[in-house]
């Protein structure tokens, strides 16, 4: 099978497209032919290890030190069609169409086939929704989950003001949905080419963050979601309500600390930490897209053989929503 292969820490172009062995499904897993997957910044970030030495350093430990071994193929998003399953699967059938988070232990998304455990440990795997193609569903799941956990973990209630701050990419576009799905008033921060797009998405307010400091504009918010991690810490709990809570989502050191230290000493709450993907929020997303509340917003669309391209479009930070890869196969294969 094709699949797009790391080769060494670094720019996209250590990225390249290889013929490797096609997997054979376990007992208890089902081989999925892959249609769409996609980029994103989080890919990126591993790909070239540019990353606090905090998190670089484990993370080659794991991957790798000189160069990736135990994970060759990057990808955490798809969506596909099972071509087999193992003698023990019971939740899933040949033909079955589904979309999945591998996790990051496994990745190995950007190939033409994966094997993954019906019931994952590690990742999520369901039926992808009736009412959308393989691309659609396949920008779902790592930036819907990741969302919804962070959401969930504000607790989130109706009527709440709420900003998400870099709401135009992978993470934000779902969150500006859920949050408007769970009743919030919702302002979206982001660059001037994304706020058309915040606005169609459900956003009640939008912000420029290249024109204004929404810290400073004297509003103040039950929720702030950080996606990038770039606001100022004093600046956002400053325009925190009383028992308001501050979201990071890819927070640094130097946040971890602050957050744990204003959390233990006042009323507002800093909360950080990456979801770990559970198929029962998989289904949940699921049922939100067939219902019509939620919806994929992908930027572009490339294929299998010009990943290196997207990876060096995602980087640019100008992507709107997804980065999708489509998989086309041979009729043969």
């Amino acid at each position: 099978m094709k699949a797009i292969v790391w080769t060494a820490y670094g720019p996209p172009d250590v990225l390249q497209l290889k013929e490797v062995e096609k997997p054979t499904p376990k007992d208890n897993e089902v081989l999925i032919r892959i249609h769409a997957t996609t980029v994103t910044a989080g890919d990126c970030e591993q790909r070239s290890l540019k990353l606090p030495i905090w998190h670089a350093l484990p993370m080659r430990a794991y991957v790798g030190l000189k160069r990736p071994k135990r994970i060759t193929i990057l990808g955490m998003d798809l969506a596909g069609e099972i071509e087999s399953v193992g003698k023990d699967v019971k939740l899933f059938k040949k033909g079955d169409q589904v979309f999945a988070a591998t996790g990051f232990v496994g990745m190995g998304a950007c190939a033409e086939y994966i094997c993954l455990p019906e019931e994952p440990e590690e990742g999520a795997l369901a039926k992808k929704p009736a009412n959308m193609t393989y691309e659609e569903a396949a920008a779902v799941p790592m930036g819907g989950l990741e969302a919804l956990h962070l959401l969930r973990q504000g607790d989130i209630q109706s009527g709440q003001k709420v900003l998400i701050n870099g709401a135009g990419g992978t993470i934000g576009t779902f969150a500006v949905q859920l949050a408007k799905y769970f009743g919030a008033e919702v302002t979206a921060v982001d660059s001037t080419g994304k706020l058309d797009l915040l606005r169609s998405i459900g956003a009640d307010q939008v912000i420029d963050y290249t024109q204004e400091d929404f810290t400073k504009s004297g509003e103040t918010y039950d929720l702030i979601l950080d996606v990038v991690g770039k606001g100022s810490f004093s600046g956002c709990m400053r325009s925190l309500k009383q028992n308001g809570r501050y979201l990071i989502a890819n927070p640094g050191l130097s946040q971890r600390v602050r957050g744990l230290w204003t959390s233990v000493r006042s009323n507002k709450k800093v909360i950080f930490g990456a979801a770990s993907p559970m198929t029962e929020d998989l289904i949940f997303l699921k049922e939100l897209i067939e219902a019509g509340k939620v919806k994929s917003v992908i930027d572009r669309r490339y294929p299998l053989k010009q990943a290196v391209e997207a990876h060096r479009y995602v980087e640019t930070g100008q992507k709107k929503g997804h980065v999708v890869i489509t998989v086309e196969h041979d009729r043969t294969t």
